[in-house]
C-alpha cells in the first residue's frame, strides 16, 4: 500500500525522477498483495494487483538514497545488516515517532488502520522531500 501511495504522491508533486519500490525483511517472495490491501487501494484509484513481494538485499540498500520502513525494529535491522544505511533509513512515521503495524493475516480493520497511518506518514514525508 505504501509503495502505491508514495508513487501517486510523488507523481502528483511532479517528482517523476524518483523510483519507488517495496521490499521486506521477511517477505514471502513472489506473493501477491493481500486482497484487503488491493481492495483498499482500488478505492483510491491505485491498482496494486501486479505487486509481487521481494526481499531487501545489500545491493538495494547501497543503491538507495532513502529507505522508509514501517517499524523501528525494521529500521534497526537494516542498519545492523548494513551500517552504510545509517542516515538514510527512517520510519514512515518518523516525524511523529509512530510505527505502522503489518496487517498481514489480520482482519480488514487492521488494513484500514495501517492505511490511515501510511497516508499520514506519506503526507509528512512529502512536506520534507
Amino acid at each position: 500500500m505504501a509503495e502505491g501511495l508514495l508513487k501517486q504522491a510523488l507523481l502528483k508533486a511532479n517528482k517523476i525522477d524518483c523510483n519507488v519500490s517495496s521490499a521486506g525483511l521477511a517477505a514471502l517472495v513472489g506473493h501477491k498483495a493481500d486482497p484487503s490491501a488491493c481492495q483498499l487501494m482500488m478505492k483510491k484509484g491505485i491498482d496494486i494487483s501486479g505487486h509481487r513481494a521481494c526481499q531487501i538485499h545489500t545491493e538495494m540498500i547501497s543503491k538507495t538514497d532513502l529507505i522508509l520502513v514501517m517499524e523501528l525494529i525494521q529500521k534497526n535491522a537494516i542498519i545492523e545488516k548494513q551500517q552504510s544505511a545509517r542516515g538514510k533509513v527512517f520510519r514512515l512515521g518518523e516525524w511523529e515517532e509512530f510505527d505502522i503495524a503489518d496487517p498481514y493475516k489480520k482482519d480488514f480493520a487492521a488494513f484500514e488502520k495501517s492505511l490511515v497511518l501510511i497516508e499520514k506518514g506519506i503526507t509528512q514525508w512529502m512536506e520534507k522531500l
